[in-house]
């Protein structure tokens, strides 16, 4: 690098002084020590982040459709407001607890002052305050990785306002949660005040991660390159070891608690956390991603519908990144995301493992990133001032000319798409079948408190707050036929029911249990709420003798 100091003799002709060369081959520009301080950054981030809270917000209770998964996270957290234990039927280790015990801290407030709002389309709001936070740490991780203003920008707004991320990031899901901590881990692991605390907190903060949604274990590799590549050289041993050591020590709290509960190994008469792991590793996978005929190609085309330019983009950016990254400034700088991107990719793609619809959510804010920085590289070669004085003008011209036209293109292609899944979710009503279905459950069911209905946890704790029993009158369909601290208190079986609610759910898995196909069986509708595959059907159970129960 040339140097601008002084020559130690003065020379004859006297020197002119020679701007400072810089390294910063995608053109961003160094981040201030503290974004606080940085008066555009802040109306930037504010803007945006107004923006996305709108359009996220909006509609939030109607779209998407409730999910079962959904209700029981909820629940779980509402166990936990109630001091009923760690969920609302017997706790058992198919995910570690920490997720919904956020989810009763973030709900505390709304269920103190209105203890019927406890439901899942009203609780949904809860989420905007993690889509918040997460936002703001897609921005601040830009800055702090050195893509310039507009580019943090740009990859806040493509997390946010994706519409994978408006209709995921209202969900009440745990992933949610967990990439909240993913991102605070990176953006501590970016520091660039390289404080060791910093990283002690980002090793903190990866645990918590883990132990919100396990499946972030994948990303702790992303977290700790990061981290290698913005810690200084003197401290670098230090600060590994420190993230590694506290985010071990606090993700062994997880099997250390099931073993002081005798719940570490499988035995008679309680859960464990072995039968947990064995039931997700021996659980029917989905199929390979790429195989027409599988589950997981499903989900991989309803990822596509909301948002093919995302996941594409940012899988064909992290890939090139990781390729360039002896000769790019950008990868290197990006090398954190790229290897997010990619191992979360790599996981996707395993043929055996089951893939949920939610799994993209961890992925994109990585994507986001990386196509962020992919397109500050781009607009930096090609609007870069002139190479040399021989360029001539009409050159540079031709190159700001270029530069136009592919930023038309990218936002006729993008903006249209985007602009329909964003419509979609905040105009359709997807939920009036079941707030149809819990009106009448409340209004029309003689005396709540005893009447045994079989639920999905979508509508559970609706039903509770209309006067059935929790657990028992109010019974998680899956409970019947798994739970044994439910099946006891049934000796006849189905018999033992009066209503089951035939959500999409409650039919798709009845299956596969045996006193919910019975009950089905035996039933007749006498509500029908919404149309085809998603209408809900309120059946009454008749006895073998052709009575009600």
């Amino acid at each position: 690098m040339t140097s601008t100091l002084p020559a130690v003799t003065t020379p004859k002709v006297p020197a002119q002084r020679q701007p400072v060369p810089t390294q910063r081959s995608t053109g961003r520009t160094e981040p201030p020590r503290r974004l606080r301080s940085s008066r555009p950054d802040l109306i930037l981030c504010g803007v945006l982040l107004l923006a996305i809270l709108v359009v996220q917000g909006w509609n939030i209770a109607d779209y998407p459709t409730l999910s079962d998964d959904e209700g029981t996270y909820l629940a779980q957290a509402w166990a936990v407001q109630e001091g009923r234990g760690l969920a609302h039927y017997t706790y058992w280790y198919d995910h570690p607890p920490l997720g919904w015990i956020q989810i009763a801290l973030l709900t505390w407030i709304p269920a103190a002052l209105s203890p019927d709002s406890m439901t899942v389309g009203t609780m949904r709001a809860a989420m905007l305050v993690i889509s918040a936070i997460s936002a703001v740490l897609v921005y601040v991780l830009g800055r702090r990785l050195s893509l310039p203003r507009w580019a943090a920008g740009l990859g806040m707004v493509m997390f946010g306002l994706s519409p994978l991320s408006v209709v995921l990031q209202r969900e009440i899901f745990l992933d949610n949660l967990a990439v909240m901590w993913t991102l605070l881990a990176f953006a501590l692991a970016a520091s660039p005040s390289r404080h060791l605390w910093h990283h002690f907190g980002a090793g903190i903060a990866a645990a918590t991660a883990v132990l919100t949604k396990e499946t972030m274990l994948f990303v702790l590799p992303a977290v700790f390159v990061t981290m290698w590549r913005h810690s200084h050289r003197d401290t670098r041993k230090f600060a590994l070891t420190g993230a590694v050591t506290a985010c071990a020590l606090i993700g062994l709290s997880y099997p250390l608690f099931a073993l002081l509960k005798g719940e570490l190994f499988a035995g008679s008469g309680h859960v464990s956390l072995w039968d947990g792991i064995k039931y997700q590793m021996t659980r029917p996978g989905s199929g390979f991603i790429l195989d027409q005929g599988s589950g997981s190609w499903g989900v991989l085309q309803s990822w596509l519908y909301y948002d093919r330019v995302l996941i594409v983009g940012g899988l064909a950016g992290g890939l090139l990144l990781l390729v360039t990254w002896r000769w790019s400034v950008t990868a290197r700088a990006l090398a954190g995301p790229s290897c997010a991107v990619v191992i979360l990719a790599l996981v996707a793609m395993r043929p055996t493992g089951y893939l949920p619809a939610m799994y993209v959510i961890q992925v994109l804010p990585f994507l986001a990133l990386v196509l962020a920085g992919g397109t500050a590289s781009v607009a930096h070669a090609v609007l870069r001032r002139r190479r040399s004085e021989a360029e001539k003008r009409y050159v540079t011209g031709a190159r700001y000319a270029l530069a136009a036209v592919l930023a038309l293109a990218a936002c006729a292609y993008v903006v249209p798409r985007w602009y329909d899944g964003a419509r979609t979710a905040v105009t359709a009503d997807a939920n009036a079948p079941y707030q149809a279905a819990s009106k009448w459950l409340a209004s029309e069911v003689a005396d709540p408190q005893d009447t045994r209905v079989l639920v999905d946890d979508a509508l559970w704790l609706d039903l509770v707050h209309a006067g059935y029993e929790p657990g028992l009158g109010a019974i998680w369909f899956y409970k019947a036929d798994l739970d044994p601290a439910v099946t006891k208190t049934m000796p006849r079986g189905w018999k033992d029911l009066d209503y089951v609610v035939a959500s999409p759910t409650v039919r798709r898995d009845a299956a596969d249990l045996p006193n919910v196909r019975a009950a089905m069986e035996h039933s007749t509708p006498v509500a029908v709420f919404g149309t085809g595959e998603d209408r809900i059907e309120i059946r009454r159970i008749q006895t073998a003798s052709g009575g009600v129960r």
